[in-house]
């Protein structure tokens, strides 16, 4: 059964804050990087198997290192990985490109993020954490300040079955923070991200061979910013970078901070994708962008200030 932590003042909040926000880095750089291979004829579910492909392999050692030996904690939460890889890694990626290929992506995107909504939710009803008023008024203001940065009012119809399936990377986002939070499987973070990403690449791995997604590959430079990169190079980065190190790092936040909060500052993701995606590919952000991150940091503000008062 997992459990929210509530976010404990002094140095395992700064700490948690800290892998949070390196979590939200890592995430955000993903959609920039894979934009210059997606130019060059990559399909989405490629780029994703080796994305968490290279994550596993880069984080198996260390992971077998962690455990010391221990692999009755691998036994006893065989299920948690299963669903961890399946639910938070393959489905929640498979879910969100099945949903931008019949939505446009800000859409696609938004509802994704509505996840942190979906955990306060969840925590409510299956644990009794009721959110504060500020916790409350803080997830209000963050998801105001989404819609501005996606800039959800210029698109047009929706379709209905996008929808679902951005529903289903919804649930995919919130699963991975309810269970990264979870500490009372004694099971280290970077181990059940390993697991995690293998289980996740056989899976998707198996829906390329029996044909459900493309898998086409490009040994062609990609172009950033005027820039041409070697192939290997941004793909290189997609497994350490933006798998590896966002998912033990997401995982410790989580547990530091609790499922509520993580979840929240979660959001900074979409900001560092608007800031990577004017790096990267000279995509600079407009006004009522920069207005909407500002309300997002307003409302990750505040929602911790309510995780406080709550634990107070």
């Amino acid at each position: 059964m997992t459990h929210d932590t509530v976010a404990a003042p002094g140095r395992r909040t700064r700490v948690g804050l800290g892998f949070a926000l390196l979590a939200a880095a890592s995430f955000g750089m993903s959609g920039a990087l894979a934009s210059g291979l997606l130019e060059t004829g990559w399909s989405a579910a490629a780029l994703v198997l080796c994305r968490i492909g290279l994550g596993a392999l880069v984080l198996i050692v260390p992971a077998v290192k962690a455990l010391r030996g221990r692999w009755h904690l691998l036994r006893a939460n065989a299920g948690l990985v299963l669903a961890f890889g399946l639910v938070s890694v393959a489905g929640c990626q498979f879910a969100y490109f099945n949903a931008v290929g019949r939505l446009p992506v800000a859409v696609a995107i938004l509802v994704e993020y509505v996840a942190p909504v979906a955990v306060v939710g969840w925590l409510w009803a299956r644990h009794r954490q009721a959110p504060s008023q500020l916790t409350v008024t803080g997830a209000t203001v963050a998801i105001a300040g989404l819609l501005l940065v996606l800039d959800v009012f210029s698109v047009g119809s929706v379709d209905g079955i996008g929808l679902l399936w951005a529903l289903g990377g919804m649930v995919g986002c919130a699963f991975f923070f309810v269970t990264s939070a979870g500490e009372d499987n004694a099971l280290p973070p970077i181990a059940l991200a390993a697991g995690g990403l293998v289980v996740g690449s056989i899976a998707l791995g198996v829906a390329g061979g029996l044909g459900l997604v493309s898998m086409t590959a490009s040994a062609d430079a990609a172009t950033y910013n005027g820039a041409s990169v070697p192939w290997w190079l941004p793909v290189l980065a997609l497994g350490v970078v933006t798998a590896a190190v966002s998912y033990v790092s997401g995982i410790l936040a989580s547990r530091a901070l609790g499922a509520r909060l993580a979840s929240f500052v979660g959001l900074f993701e979409v900001l560092f994708s608007v800031v990577f995606a004017w790096l990267l590919l000279g995509q600079l952000p407009g006004g009522l962008q920069l207005l909407g991150g500002l309300l997002v940091v307003g409302g990750v503000i505040l929602v911790r200030a309510g995780e406080t008062t709550v634990a107070s």
